[in-house]
């Protein structure tokens, strides 16, 4: 039997909790709205521990790395690139990607961060939001997705 998430990209996700319980969000980059704010995430490195990607992409993505892990998923939760989405990922012939979770609570400064940290920029903008605005913010190929982070760890909100 085949894996059906074998032409997925692993992925990790991260949703970064302020102390008060709201979220950290940013507006991606030469993104028109009005769905273009996301939790950071991005590829796993072949041979990477799950939260090293996560924390790595955290830091890559935002300049954070005072964060303490809270929770994280056992399952990939996985989406499927629309049929029209011409990103660099489906070009290398992936049909979509498999994501590990990670939720972290936010122990810095917010001067801490920094969304050009890493050189390149995925975000043009950030903010603190409830959890549950997620679905709403997001692109609607990912709104599922997002649904499913949203209700594993609505529990961990404040």
């Amino acid at each position: 039997m085949t894996d059906p998430l074998s032409q997925y990209r692993p992925n990790v996700g991260v949703v970064l909790f302020h102390p008060d319980g709201r979220v950290w969000y940013g507006r991606r980059a030469n993104t028109p709205g009005p769905h273009n704010w996301q939790f950071p995430q991005g590829g796993i490195d072949e041979g990477e521990d799950d939260e090293a990607a996560a924390r790595r992409e955290l830091f890559e993505e935002t300049g954070v790395t005072s964060a303490d892990l809270l929770a994280q998923t056992q399952e990939w939760i996985a989406y499927a690139f629309p049929a029209d989405y011409g990103g660099t990922k489906r070009a290398r012939g992936f049909a979509g990607q498999k994501q590990k979770w990670f939720a972290f609570r936010f122990t810095g400064d917010e001067s801490e961060i920094d969304l050009e940290a890493h050189g390149e920029i995925e975000f043009d903008a950030w903010r603190w939001a409830p959890l549950e605005d997620a679905p709403d913010l997001v692109v609607p190929f990912k709104r599922e997705a997002y649904q499913q982070v949203v209700a594993l760890f609505a529990p961990l909100v404040v």
